[in-house]
């Protein structure tokens, strides 16, 4: 497929607003929605990029430099070619088809009636079928067979039903679609859905691409997702003999329901982006305006809601929204939406009572997702606290998010993690969420005397420190714990005092070395 070839689809009303021919003749690999000012991490080379000029501000004394520099970030991605919507700003601006033809990159215009999970489903409709032809696969699935079930999908029937169909008419056997956290999409009659352990061995690994093998091997639809958190997979309960073409034949079959699944998930997540820049942005947000974002994507204007943000560290690639649009799906939710924010991590808002239950079904479905990624690609997720439909709501849950991410991060350095802002009520809950580089400075400023002191002389006033508040300041009980005399930590606490400049008798002078034991990595700590 190249670029042009989308002019010629009559149905999508699209139009050349810029592009000479030889720029045309591009192939095209995918198709991304972003409405981010800067999305070249998030693109591949070879896209197509749908977006709905969000983030164009026509009123803005710096506009053509705003179009200058999405323009400059497709150029700086390799992608094929822009595609952008008119239904936001009534027509494709034209100091953005100056960008375009400054940097080279081809320019399409998509009318307000076209959406944009349209031109996608037909973009990798058309990428599909060009691969099929290429192959020359399908042969192992009857001609009749196979027809029936492309039409029963493109009249849009409901992924159950289309498997139902398949395994009635090719007699393989039961079956189930799976996602990559083991969560059944759909099961045949006749059959129990597979728990997600079971689907977790039988598909490809990080270590093992290509997969188990034998008669439960799970099959990708298709080619896969572009990310290891987005495909669906076929898994044959107990395929016969003589079946493992006929069920890879019908993988390549069902990839259409795959496309249709991620050109609707390419809608929302264009949505959800458009939201999460509202939450994460420095400007303020008119009530209207996260109304309207809330509205786009499902979501009650007046809650609850609750802030979900996560990352994978280690990891330049932004897998995150996926990873978290596949846990959510697993979760006790109706409504979510997931998008990309500008760190390279991912942002959702959830539509849930309690976020402690949601906590709970990420927690479980977390591990799943992390057997997916190489073991120094750590997934992280934070739970904010419940929210109701204004702004200033909704970010400061998402910076609670955040903190709880962090902090859980710091306490599982070496797994994946899943942290609450529920769960920040403790003074070392609390402090674990500070940025390292802060906690060292601040146990350094407190305790490098006390480090130092005992360095040059042998002595062990921070070890005294770490048993004189762990139990409660009481010098006997420190003195027996350390099996040393009372007057002996006496002397050690009042040396402590002068080294430190801080008296042990106040409660906040206590607290401050607290926190600064807390803030260190050590055993000593004492965590």
């Amino acid at each position: 497929m190249i670029v042009s070839d989308l002019l010629d689809v009559a149905d999508l009303r699209l139009r050349l607003a810029w592009g000479p021919p030889e720029l045309l003749e591009r192939p095209v690999t995918g198709v991304t929605s972003t409405d981010l000012q800067d999305p070249a991490r998030y693109l591949q080379p070879g896209e197509l990029v749908l977006s709905g000029l969000v983030w164009w501000q026509p009123d803005h004394p710096a506009g053509q430099a705003l179009a200058m520099r999405f323009a400059t970030s497709l150029r700086s991605a390799g992608v094929a070619a822009l595609l952008a919507g008119e239904g936001t700003h009534g027509e494709v601006p034209t100091g953005l088809v100056e960008a375009c033809r400054v940097h080279g990159i081809p320019l399409l215009s998509v009318p307000a009636g076209t959406s944009f999970r349209a031109v996608t489903d037909r973009v990798y409709l058309r990428l599909w079928g060009d691969l099929r032809t290429q192959s020359g696969e399908a042969a192992t699935v009857p001609e009749g067979a196979r027809r029936e079930l492309i039409e029963l999908m493109y009249a849009g029937a409901p992924a159950a039903q289309v498997l139902e169909q398949a395994v009635s008419r090719l007699g393989c056997g039961p079956c189930s679609l799976v996602s990559a956290s083991g969560r059944a999409i759909a099961t045949s009659t006749g059959a129990t859905a597979p728990d997600p352990e079971t689907i977790r061995l039988a598909l490809p690994s990080p270590t093992s691409p290509t997969g188990p093998t034998g008669a439960t091997a799970a099959l990708p639809i298709g080619e896969g997702g572009d990310t290891p958190f987005d495909g669906w997979y076929l898994y044959p309960h107990a395929a016969g003999p003589g079946q493992a073409a006929m069920l890879h034949g019908l993988a390549d079959v069902l990839a259409t329901l795959w496309t249709r699944s991620r050109g609707a998930a390419a809608d929302r997540r264009r949505a959800a982006e458009r939201l999460s820049g509202l939450l994460t942005g420095a400007a303020p947000v008119h009530a209207d305006e996260l109304g309207e974002a809330l509205a786009s994507c499902g979501l009650p204007g007046d809650g609850p809601l609750v802030p979900v943000t996560a990352r994978i560290d280690g990891l330049d690639v932004p897998w995150a929204a996926d990873a978290l649009a596949e846990a959510l799906r697993s979760a006790p939710c109706e409504v979510f939406a997931v998008g990309a924010d500008e760190r390279g991590g991912a942002v959702a808002v959830v539509a849930v009572a309690d976020p402690s239950r949601l906590t709970a079904a990420l927690r479980e479905v977390w591990p799943r997702l992390q057997a997916r990624l190489p073991d120094r690609h750590l997934l992280r997720l934070g739970v904010g606290p419940r929210a109701g439909g204004r702004a200033s709501e909704l970010a400061a849950g998402l910076r609670q998010a955040r903190y709880a991410m962090d902090a859980a991060a710091a306490a599982q350095p070496v797994a994946c993690s899943v942290g609450a802002s529920a769960e920040l009520d403790s003074l070392a809950a609390l402090v674990r969420g500070i940025p390292a580089e802060v906690a060292a400075a601040f146990r350094r400023r407190l305790l490098d005397p006390l480090t130092e002191h005992d360095r040059l002389t042998g002595g062990a006033l921070l070890a005294t420190l770490v048993s004189f508040l762990r139990h409660d300041c009481s010098w006997a009980r420190t003195a027996e714990a350390l099996h040393v005399h009372v007057n002996t930590v006496h002397y050690r606490i009042r040396r402590i005092e002068e080294l430190t400049d801080r008296d042990l008798g106040r409660l906040d002078d206590r607290l401050d070395l607290r926190a600064a034991l807390l803030c260190t990595p050590a055993p000593a700590a004492a965590r």
